[in-house]
């Protein structure tokens, strides 16, 4: 693709490939009740071998999987499912909510304290390891780019390397812009900006502040923005679209000045004959 330094009002390129999509809202609610409709089925089967107030060992197990595959809510909805299930199929007078054994009474509160402890501490590891697996794919992406910044990869390489690799830490189209004779180019493999990104990347270049959608004075922008200047390099403005922020690093930044880091360096260093 060869290189066009355009002016900053006219700036367009093809947008990057769209990132996975976010799981529905749903599936975890679906995929919870399931799984104790599921265990319905297995107290039907165990019914006559247990007494009541132990078939509720069998609605520990949905919560525990509702927890450890869909998170805390799913695991929580799965928790008074699997108690008002018990309930109406398991406790005289069978198919009501009415409990008349004190018994039942107990093994059915006993079984919400247990469900909701249990999914708490299942979600929570859950959590620990989704994000320690996104913690480690980041310093892949990271070390991807870095390992092109080494091999003195041509710049046009490193800026659509640059921009994928923030597509990937983020889960968001990312947008490279590099200031060339006073005019910002849209680097390679960048996402469509608007004319209200446009307006925030070039005050985020001129402040030296990064600027953040939805915040005045760009609540029309849909991007994030952070300069990076570096010594003998062309200043640089990286944007990432701000759609899902919840899947975003804790620290947006450090993800981005490490990124713009590598970028600065290949656009400054020596080319290989």
């Amino acid at each position: 693709m060869s290189e066009h330094a355009l002016p900053l009002a006219s700036l367009d390129a093809p947008q990057v490939a769209s990132t996975p999509s976010r799981p529905s809202r749903w599936t975890g609610s679906a995929g919870a009740a399931a799984l104790v409709g599921a265990s319905v089925l297995v107290g039907f089967v165990v019914q006559h071998l247990l007494a009541a107030p132990n078939v509720t060992l069998v609605f520990v197990l949905p919560v525990v999987i509702a927890a450890t595959s869909f998170g805390f809510r799913p695991a929580m909805l799965a928790a008074v499912l699997s108690v008002l299930s018990f309930d109406f199929f398991f406790t005289a007078p069978f198919y009501s909510l009415r409990i008349h054994s004190a018994d039942d009474i107990w093994a059915a509160t006993l079984l919400l304290v247990i469900a909701a402890i249990v999914s708490t501490l299942a979600a929570n590891g859950r959590r620990r390891r989704l994000e320690a697996e996104r913690e480690a794919e980041r310093a892949n992406a990271l070390h991807t780019l870095a390992h092109l910044v080494v091999e003195a990869a041509p710049p046009p390489d490193v800026e659509r390397a640059t921009a994928q690799v923030l597509a990937r830490i983020f889960g968001a189209p990312a947008a490279i812009l590099v200031e060339r004779e006073g005019k910002l180019r849209l680097g390679e493999d960048s996402a469509s900006l608007q004319a209200a990104d446009l307006e925030a990347a070039r005050w985020t270049l001129s402040s030296g502040t990064s600027s953040h959608a939805d915040n005045y004075p760009f609540e029309a922008s849909t991007f994030d923005f952070w300069p990076i200047r570096r010594e003998g390099s062309p200043a640089l403005v990286l944007g990432v679209r701000a759609d899902h922020k919840d899947d975003w690093p804790e620290v947006p930044a450090k993800y981005v000045e490490l990124a713009g880091a590598y970028l600065s360096a290949s656009l400054t260093a020596p080319r290989r004959p």
